[in-house]
């Protein structure tokens, strides 16, 4: 797809959603049916109306003891905040904006009250247009609470800074800032905002990273490349929303983006979106298209940018002994030398470093890693080679391509160019790491 094509494509897309929103939201006001209006007729149908400063929530389940129902609006004013933070308003700047969220157990119900237009499409979930929008509701707490925030970032978006941007920011910036974890305080549930989530816990039944794992597993992730032009859709799978959110991560989470990035957030949300994102300083969007692959194959909860950002420049081939220290507590590093394809290496690990405590025990790891706990298959803290493979034997995305491990390995490098080096540890426990193993890299005759 050439560039202009892609622009006049993105062009389109704005004015089709600007479009479809005005067309729902008139009808869903017609009849002189403002938020008041609608209010009243929701208590005349005998639904349940709860109110808070930014969102008014009109639903038909009824009350039950430690649902959540009851606490959504406060947590969505909680929400309101933290998005005003993210793009860099002030939370007084909007002071009379409310949304008007219905969330749904029986639609006929909401039909008759005149509170869900035909005009509505069939959504599976959740749909928005412009302030209002409506939520199916949801068995599990955790997942129902997402689902709200993230038709609410919706809402906050299309309103408050006039998203007309493509598809995969259009819904990863509403999988990014509807993650979260609640916490239970004496003033009552408090919302921290969690775009990579730290536990499985924290975002119960949500499964956007063991969705990324498993497109990875089966060959079938998408390209940055891929996820950047992909044309407006109707996003139904989970495999849309994941891709579309490991997206933003990326350029909201990485050092190489994060900074321009959020200046091009605070700029206009507007249809040459993908154009400003290559404008960035620095962008290379081939360099972007390895980060984000290194990032999805990689993917944990608690990943930490910082620790895993790679440095992908090509050394020099090696052609005689050479020592470096493999620091714990950081990904992937680059031991600044380039090997052969079907060459011989020796790589052989001395020393131990520390991989943090259990309790109060210190726990330490040398070069065979320990028994103690299993990563990915591998023991914990065991040293790991090897190299980026683009086009993997077996198949799939771009990957690092294990070749050699342990104490002493005798490598056969799959192509030619740098070897990398780390640790086996989840990328959430890397930060308590302490020093480093001494690993020389000797080439065989």
């Amino acid at each position: 797809m050439s560039n202009l094509t892609r622009i006049v494509a993105a062009h389109l897309l704005a004015l089709l959603v600007t479009a479809v929103a005005a067309t729902v939201t008139a009808a869903a006001q017609s009849d002189g049916a403002s938020a008041d209006a609608r209010v009243a007729a929701a208590r005349r149908a005998g639904l349940r109306v709860l109110q808070s400063r930014r969102l008014t929530l009109v639903t038909d389940r009824p009350a039950r003891a430690g649902d959540g129902v009851d606490e959504l609006p406060a947590i969505f004013d909680q929400a309101f905040d933290a998005w005003c933070q993210h793009y860099g308003m002030a939370t007084t700047s909007a002071p009379d904006w409310r949304a008007f969220g219905c969330l749904v157990v029986d639609r006929e119900r909401f039909r008759a009250a005149g509170l869900l237009p035909e005009s509505v499409p069939d959504f599976v979930n959740g749909f928005c247009a412009a302030d209002s929008f409506w939520l199916q509701d949801q068995s599990n707490p955790a997942y129902r609470r997402h689902l709200l925030l993230h038709e609410g970032v919706h809402a906050f978006t299309l309103t408050l800074r006039k998203l007309a941007t493509p598809t995969w920011y259009n819904e990863g910036i509403a999988e990014y800032l509807a993650t979260h974890r609640l916490e239970a305080t004496a003033e009552g549930p408090r919302l921290t905002a969690t775009p990579m989530p730290a536990r499985a816990t924290d975002v119960e039944q949500l499964g956007r990273i063991e969705e990324i794992r498993s497109l990875r597993t089966a060959g079938r992730m998408a390209s940055l490349g891929e996820m950047l032009d992909a044309p407006p859709g109707d996003h139904r799978s989970i495999r849309d929303y994941a891709t579309n959110w490991a997206a933003v991560v990326l350029f909201a989470g990485h050092p190489r983006y994060a900074a321009s990035f959020a200046a091009i957030e605070r700029g206009p949300l507007a249809a040459d979106f993908n154009e400003r994102l290559a404008a960035m300083p620095g962008y290379d969007a081939s360099l972007a298209a390895r980060d984000f692959d290194a990032f999805t194959d990689d993917i944990d909860y608690g990943y930490d940018f910082a620790r895993s950002t790679i440095d992908w420049s090509r050394g020099p081939p090696l052609t005689a002994p050479m020592r470096i220290a493999v620091q714990a507590g950081q990904g992937w590093q680059n031991a600044g030398v380039s090997l052969v394809a079907g060459g011989r290496y020796e790589i052989r690990a001395t020393g131990r470093c520390s991989l943090g405590r259990l309790e109060d025990t210190p726990i330490t790891t040398e070069a065979d890693g320990i028994s103690l706990d299993w990563y990915r298959g591998r023991p914990l803290g065991r040293l790991l080679a090897a190299q980026w493979v683009e086009a993997p034997p077996d198949g799939g995305r771009p990957r690092f391509l294990i070749v050699g491990e342990g104490r002493s390995t005798t490598v056969t490098p799959p192509a030619d160019g740098p070897v990398f080096l780390k640790l086996n540890e989840p990328p959430s426990e890397l930060a308590d790491d302490s020093g480093s193993l001494t690993v020389e890299i000797e080439p065989l005759r």
